[in-house]
């Protein structure tokens, strides 16, 4: 089986508010690295609205809405105006991490690591897979958070993205008072700064700094 990759992401948010955050939005479209994003508005739904992906054998993949991509992968794209490169990692949430992963993993996608530590924000466990030069983060939502959901039979759920740029002081310069400090990521080396509501988009957008160790999750 080739290797699962993401052609496309859909987005309920609107192609202004990326413009005006420094995105280089033609249409309804960025591409960020070799990604197309789609901005389909409101009107689409909510967050993250589905993804299509290249080398899959199923678009089962326990709720998150998936399409069968046939589009060769395009060239990488020039950093957008505002220093951002490509997309780092997408950002799922799953009630029962293992039933996400059996159904992931049946459709193609590239297990490589199961972090067993909790997170700072409270999960206990998180999943990686690859998908070409981008990455998965599939995490196990907080006990109380599947309590008040009434259990665990509900689905996965796209959460957030993480986007890669050359030069994070910059980045967080060019943007301004729509992103917060600059602190540590998770990922020993790295920094993060996430975007504020005041900018107005519909999913949570973190910018990082670059991975000088590589990319590797084995």
């Amino acid at each position: 089986m080739p290797t699962a990759t993401i052609d496309e992401l859909t987005l309920a948010d609107e192609p202004e508010r990326w413009g005006h955050l420094g995105f280089a939005v033609s249409g309804d479209c960025v591409q960020i690295g070799r990604v197309r994003v789609r901005l389909a508005g409101a009107q689409a739904g909510s967050g993250i609205v589905g993804w299509s992906l290249r080398g899959v054998s199923s678009t089962e993949l326990d709720g998150l809405r998936t399409h069968v991509s046939e589009r060769e992968v395009p060239e990488q794209a020039p950093a957008q105006p505002n220093g951002v490169l490509s997309i780092d990692h997408v950002v799922a949430m799953s009630p029962a991490l293992e039933r996400t992963i059996v159904a992931l993993q049946a459709a193609g996608l590239d297990l490589r690591r199961v972090r067993e530590e909790p997170t700072p924000a409270g999960a206990p466990r998180q999943a990686f897979f690859r998908l070409g030069a981008e990455i998965l983060e599939l995490i196990q939502e907080p006990e109380e958070v599947v309590e008040r959901a009434g259990g665990a039979d509900h689905p996965a759920r796209f959460w957030g993205l993480a986007l890669s740029v050359e030069d994070l002081e910059r980045a967080v310069e060019r943007i301004g008072p729509q992103v917060g400090e600059i602190r540590a990521a998770v990922q020993p080396g790295r920094q993060i700064a996430t975007l504020r509501r005041s900018a107005g988009l519909a999913v949570p957008v973190a910018l990082m700094s670059p991975d000088g160790r590589g990319r590797g999750l084995t």
